[in-house]
């Protein structure tokens, strides 16, 4: 089996954003959906479950944001 940076995806109370992707990123997304589920597209899961647990563990693995993060804010 493939092994994907996404993992799971935690069910927690959403808060809801917009936003535009190109229809590129959508084809990747919902192939990326296919791949995680172990090849089948039937049970996938959609495209928009995707995009936070993504997003999530990009900032998780981006040194810089948490040297930043870390770092005591003045005021």
């Amino acid at each position: 089996m493939t092994r994907l940076k996404l993992a799971d995806l935690a069910d927690e109370k959403p808060v809801r954003v917009t936003v535009e992707l190109s229809a590129r990123l959508h084809r990747d997304l919902l192939a990326y959906a296919v791949a995680l589920n172990a090849g089948e597209a039937k049970g996938a899961p959609a495209p928009e479950r995707l995009i936070p647990p993504m997003i999530e563990r990009f900032i998780a693995t981006d040194r810089e944001f948490s040297k930043v993060r870390r770092a005591p804010q003045p005021g």
